[in-house]
C-alpha cells in the first residue's frame, strides 16, 4: 500500500502538486490583481484552503471516488456507468450521453494547457535567479516540451518508477521552504477561518468574484483524481493526499501569504521567492522534473480517454501501441501525441508566459467539474439508491462551488479562454458526428443483412461450391449474416467448409473476465456464430478469441483460414448544408481511421475486403 501510495504521487497528485507555482502570484500580479493587504491576502488563503477542503476532499476523493466503473475512474466511465440501460432514446439517456462527451472533450484543453504552463512557470525561475536567462526562457521551455513528447512512445513503464521519489522530494522541498516562512510570521495561520473568506468578499465586492478564476487554479488537478483512481485505486490515493500532498501544499501556500505580507517584492513570483539565493537553480531543476511529471500524468491520461472513446464507439480507429506488457493501461497514441505536442507548442509560443496562459486555465476544467456534479446527481440516485432530499441538497452545494468557480473563469474568455472551450467544441463535434454516422452506417447495413437462420436455409437450396479452408467473417451485427458473406455467394457461388461469423462488442465496464470472453452457437453443420466481449480499457485480441475457439474444439488453421472484412465507400446524400459538412466530415473521419487489418492485429496476407457503396 505504501508503494502505491508512492506512485499515485508522481501519477495522480503531479497537477495540483505544481499549482503552488502560479496559483498564488495570479492574485495579487497581473492584470486582475488586488492589493496585496492583510485582509485580502488572508482572505486568499482562507479561500485556498476552504477550496482544497470541500472541492478535493469532500467532494472529489470522498463523493465521486465512490463511482467506479470496475475499478476504473473518469468522466467517460462516470458517463457508461449511469447511462441508462434500457432500450430506446430517452431524455434522461441522451443527456447523460452530451454531458460525458462535452466533459471528456474539454479535458483535451487541460491535457494541451498543462503541459505548457507547468512548463514554463517551471523555467521562469531561471529570470528570478538572474535576468539573462529572460530571453532563453521560451526556447527551453520548448526543447523540454519536444523531448518530453518525442519519448512518449517509450511508455511510463520505466519513467514512471522515478516519479514517485521525485514527486516525494518535490513535496517535503514546497512544505519545508512554506513552513520556514510561516514561522516568521505565524500569525498567517489563523486564516483558515472562513470568515476571512467571506470578509473577502464584502471588502471587493466583484473584483473579490474575479479573483476566484485565480483561486481555483489550486484546484485544477481534481478531475485527474478521479480519472486516475484505476491505476492505483481509491485507498493509496487517499493515502498520499492526507499524509502528504494536503499538508505540503498548506504549508507552501500559507508560507508564500506569509511572505508577501513581509515583502511585497516578491509578488512578482513569490514561490521562488521563498528559497533563499543559493537555493535557486536546484529548485528550478526540481521544479522543472516535477512539472515535467505533472504533464506526463496529464498526457497519459488523454491516452486513456482517447483509448475508452474509441472502444465506446465516439472515435475511429487510431494506432494504439501498448508500451507494457503488465499494465494494459500504459498505451500509447501517436496521433494523438503529435497533435497534442503541436497545440502545446503553438500555445507557449501565442501566450509566451505562465500569466498569460493563466487566463486561459480554468474554464475547461471548472465545466468539467460543474458536468461531474451533475453526473453524480445521476450517481446518487441510481448507483447508491440516496435518499432524494438528501441528493438535492449535496449536489446543489457542489454545484453553487462549482458554478462560482465557473461564473469567475468565464470572465476569462477574452483574455485567452476561448482557446480551451473552442477545442472543446471541435472535439465534441468530431465526437457526435463520429458516434451518429456510425449509428447511421450500421443501419444502413442492418438493412442488408438477412438473419443468420434465414441464410443458412437459402444457402441450402443454393448450388454452392465447397472448398476447403476456415472463412472468419468480422460483422458488426451478430444476429445476421455480414453483407461479405452474403456478396462472396451471390457473385463466387463459393462457401467455406468452416464459416465463422465473429461480431466483437465493447460492454460498458472496463475489463471483461476471461471465462466471460465469448460465446458461441453453431446453427448448422460448419457454421458458428461466435461473439467476443470485450470491456472499454481491454485490448482487443483476435489471436486470442481463436485459441479459445480451438478450446472449444473448433479446428482452425491459420495458414487455412482467410479472414473476410467489409469495406464500405460511404456516400453523403443530398441534405441540407450543415448536415451534409456532417456527413462529410464522417466520412473524412472514415477514411483516415486506422484499417480494421491493422486495429485487430490481422495477418495482412490471410484478409480478404470486399468493398460496398453506402449512401448516409
Amino acid at each position: 500500500m505504501l508503494f502505491l501510495s508512492l506512485a499515485a504521487l508522481g501519477v495522480v497528485y503531479g497537477d495540483i502538486g505544481t499549482s503552488p507555482l502560479y496559483a498564488l502570484r495570479e492574485c495579487f500580479h497581473g492584470e486582475h490583481a488586488i492589493e496585496a493587504s492583510i485582509a485580502n491576502v488572508y482572505g486568499v488563503l482562507s479561500l485556498v484552503f476552504w477550496s482544497l477542503i470541500i472541492v478535493i476532499t469532500i467532494k472529489y476523493l470522498l463523493i465521486v471516488m465512490r463511482a467506479d466503473n470496475d475499478g476504473e475512474g473518469g468522466i467517460l466511465a462516470l458517463m457508461a456507468l449511469i447511462k441508462p440501460t434500457t432500450s430506446g432514446k430517452s431524455f434522461r439517456s441522451s443527456a447523460v450521453i452530451v454531458l460525458g462527451l462535452f466533459g471528456a472533450a474539454l479535458l483535451y484543453g487541460d491535457g494541451v494547457i498543462t503541459p505548457a504552463i507547468s512548463v514554463l512557470s517551471a523555467v521562469e525561475g531561471l529570470k528570478r535567479a538572474n535576468p539573462i536567462f529572460e530571453p532563453f526562457i521560451i526556447p527551453l521551455t520548448l526543447i523540454i516540451l519536444i523531448i518530453l513528447f518525442a519519448v512518449q512512445y517509450k511508455g511510463t513503464k520505466g519513467v514512471g518508477k522515478i516519479f514517485g521519489p521525485i514527486t516525494l522530494i518535490w513535496f517535503f522541498t514546497i512544505g519545508i521552504l512554506g513552513l520556514v516562512s510561516i514561522l516568521k510570521n505565524p500569525d498567517v495561520l489563523s486564516a483558515v477561518n472562513p470568515m476571512y473568506a467571506v470578509n473577502f468578499f464584502i471588502i471587493n465586492k466583484f473584483a473579490g468574484f474575479i479573483i476566484l478564476g485565480s483561486v481555483f487554479l489550486v484546484v485544477t488537478g481534481g478531475e485527474a483524481l478521479y480519472a486516475d483512481m484505476g491505476h492505483f485505486g481509491p485507498v493509496p490515493i487517499k493515502i498520499a493526499w492526507f499524509t502528504i500532498v494536503l499538508p505540503s501544499l498548506m504549508l507552501n501556500y500559507f508560507g508564500q501569504g506569509s511572505l508577501i505580507l513581509r515583502n511585497k517584492e516578491a509578488l512578482e513570483h513569490p514561490f521562488y521567492y521563498l528559497a533563499p539565493e543559493w537555493a535557486l537553480y536546484p529548485l528550478v531543476i526540481l521544479a522543472t522534473f516535477a512539472t515535467v511529471i505533472a504533464s506526463q500524468a496529464v498526457i497519459s491520461g488523454a491516452y486513456s480517454l482517447t483509448f475508452q472513446a474509441l472502444q465506446l464507439g465516439y472515435l475511429p480507429r487510431m494506432r494504439i501501441e501498448h508500451t507494457s506488457e503488465d499494465e494494459r493501461g500504459q498505451i500509447y497514441i501517436p496521433q494523438l501525441n503529435w497533435l497534442l505536442l503541436i497545440a502545446t507548442i503553438a500555445l507557449v509560443l501565442g501566450f509566451k508566459s505562465s500569466s498569460n496562459l493563466a487566463a486561459a486555465y480554468g474554464i475547461a476544467v471548472t465545466t468539467t467539474m460543474v458536468i461531474t456534479t451533475m453526473l453524480l446527481f445521476v450517481a446518487m440516485r441510481r448507483l447508491w439508491h440516496w435518499n432524494l432530499g438528501v441528493s438535492i441538497i449535496v449536489t446543489l452545494f457542489f454545484l453553487v462551488i462549482d458554478l462560482s468557480f465557473w461564473g469567475a473563469n468565464m470572465l476569462k474568455i477574452l483574455n485567452g479562454g476561448w482557446v480551451p472551450l473552442a477545442m472543446g467544441a471541435v472535439i465534441y463535434i468530431l465526437m457526435t458526428t463520429w458516434r451518429n454516422g456510425r449509428k447511421i452506417l450500421l443501419e444502413k447495413i442492418k438493412q442488408q443483412t438477412l438473419s443468420l437462420e434465414n441464410f443458412v436455409t437459402e444457402i441450402l437450396s443454393i448450388r454452392t461450391l465447397s472448398i476447403p479452408g476456415t472463412a472468419i467473417y468480422m460483422s458488426s451485427n451478430p444476429a445476421g449474416a455480414p453483407p461479405p458473406l452474403i456478396l462472396n455467394i451471390k457473385h463466387n457461388k463459393l462457401l467455406h467448409k468452416q464459416v465463422i461469423i465473429l461480431t466483437i462488442l465493447f460492454a460498458k465496464v472496463p475489463y471483461v473476465r476471461q471465462e466471460n470472453r465469448i460465446e458461441w452457437e453453431s446453427p448448422t453443420e460448419g457454421f458458428y456464430r461466435v461473439i467476443a466481449h470485450y470491456g472499454f480499457m481491454d485490448k482487443t485480441n483476435i489471436n486470442q478469441v481463436i485459441d479459445m475457439l480451438r478450446e472449444k474444439g473448433i479446428k482452425i488453421n491459420m495458414d487455412n483460414t482467410t479472414f473476410f472484412l467489409g469495406r464500405e465507400t460511404i456516400i453523403p446524400s443530398k441534405k441540407n448544408a450543415i448536415a451534409h459538412l456532417r456527413d462529410k466530415l464522417f466520412v473524412f473521419m472514415s477514411n483516415n481511421s486506422q484499417r480494421a487489418t491493422e486495429f485487430f492485429n490481422l495477418p495482412p496476407n490471410r484478409v480478404f475486403e470486399v468493398g460496398t457503396q453506402v449512401e448516409i
